[in-house]
């Protein structure tokens, strides 16, 4: 990859870690925008991604349970979860080259370019620290010239996954924020104003 594309990656799964890093010990079952899941199966979900990236590239093991029907249990330490995913992502992405036009991915349209993919995994790892961060109060790390970065492979990938990964693009609100980030979220059906609701 060249060092945009890895800086892309890198920081996108930094954003994740941090995200992570920064939920409270009570806040695992926050709810989140990821509807009807929490804090715990969103990261369980997060994590899974990654490893399924990592095993269609190297055709290792994918993630132990299925990430669209995340148990909400952890067996071990949020980190111990997380990071060999990142870990296993990102050493599989280093057999990528630049220039490769097919590159295996475990989603729709199941091959794209190589700047495709590696964006594709940065932009699931950076909504999705996006979604642990908003619910649990902390300043989203999903900042606009990031949000930039991101939107050419939120156009290739977003269609193929609407209603299954990805729910329909919502109308920004008159007076709402538009920036980059606001806009990449709504692209994919997320209401970039959402909050937790009151308990």
């Amino acid at each position: 990859m060249t060092t945009t594309e890895w800086e892309l990656l890198d920081r996108a799964h930094a954003t994740l870690r941090e995200a992570v890093a920064g939920v409270p010990a009570d806040g695992w079952d926050l709810p989140t925008p990821c509807a009807q899941w929490n804090v715990t199966q969103v990261l369980q979900h997060a994590a899974g991604d990654q490893l399924a990236y990592a095993a269609r590239l190297t055709g290792g093991p994918g993630p132990a349970e299925d990430p669209f029907a995340p148990s909400g249990t952890l067996a071990g330490t949020p980190a111990g979860l997380l990071d060999p995913a990142l870990a296993a992502a990102a050493e599989a992405f280093a057999g990528v080259a630049p220039d490769d036009a097919e590159v295996a991915v475990p989603l729709p349209p199941f091959s794209v370019p190589a700047a495709t993919a590696v964006g594709a995994a940065a932009l699931d790892a950076a909504v999705h620290a996006w979604d642990i961060a908003v619910a649990t109060g902390r300043p989203p790390g999903l900042t606009d010239e990031l949000a930039a970065a991101l939107r050419p492979a939120a156009d290739v990938l977003a269609e193929p996954l609407r209603g299954f990964a990805y729910g329909p693009a919502l109308t920004l609100a008159p007076g709402a924020d538009d920036g980059a980030a606001a806009r990449l979220l709504a692209f994919l059906g997320r209401d970039p104003g959402w909050a937790a609701p009151a308990v």
